[in-house]
């Protein structure tokens, strides 16, 4: 893990720091050819500078965000913005399957969608994989 994704998840407060370092823990697992940093101020991980999956503080709740996760065949995921993104909230740790997230972690490195050429595109989506 990313050094400035580890100061990020301790400067949650407890509830959401306990949800951040266990995302942070199953992502780096699961995808462990994946670059970790922070973009715009939030944990993401890339694969050949293609971001991935990464979370973010809401007011709230804590968001996971796959960025092709409205690809996925693995179902819980909810659509997000106008391009293949899905996300999951969580208010409690517990409410983490890691079983499902597992899952979701799988098909993120299997199913993408190409944001890294996204402008260049003039925002036209071309699946990668």
């Amino acid at each position: 893990m990313h050094p400035d994704t580890k100061e990020f998840n301790e400067a949650q407060a407890p509830i959401d720091r306990a949800i951040c370092q266990l995302l942070a823990d199953q992502i780096d697992r699961k995808l462990p050819k994946a670059e970790n940093k922070i973009w715009y101020a939030h944990p993401v991980w890339f694969l050949d500078g293609n971001p991935i999956v990464g979370y973010s503080k809401l007011k709230n709740c804590v968001r996971l965000l796959f960025w092709s996760g409205q690809s996925f065949k693995e179902k819980g995921l909810k659509k997000e913005g106008t391009f293949k993104a899905a996300e999951a909230r969580y208010t409690a740790v517990d409410q983490v399957d890691t079983e499902i997230l597992g899952r979701w972690l799988a098909e993120a490195r299997d199913v993408q969608w190409d944001y890294k050429n996204l402008i260049s595109r003039k925002g036209r989506l071309e699946r990668l994989k």
